[in-house]
């Protein structure tokens, strides 16, 4: 059984899975971004990463305030990080031709 805690909500989990795994959830911590839960025990910062460009017609992920979110990145103290990208999808509208 694995313990799983998040450091920017305090939510836990409990999960039987002997694969590596991580677990996701919606973080109220980081206004709704899905963030990945951590093993209890670590100290590990999850950060939000908000997107600064132009977006145009692409759907993006956005957190609970509307803003746009990129990434969210766990960092460990001994300077290495895990990136889950939220990749945005081109929109095109419809002509009326």
């Amino acid at each position: 059984m694995k313990s799983w805690g998040c450091p920017n909500c305090g939510k836990l989990a409990y999960t039987a899975e002997p694969l590596p795994h991580t677990e996701f959830h919606p973080c109220p911590g980081l206004k709704g971004v899905l963030a990945p839960m951590i093993e209890v025990g670590q100290k590990v910062k999850v950060l939000a990463v908000v997107r600064e460009d132009y977006i145009g017609r692409e759907v993006v992920r956005k957190d609970d305030d509307g803003r746009p979110v990129m990434a969210v990145v766990t960092e460990r103290p001994d300077g290495s990080n895990d990136c889950a990208v939220f990749a945005p999808t081109a929109s095109f509208g419809t002509s009326a031709g």
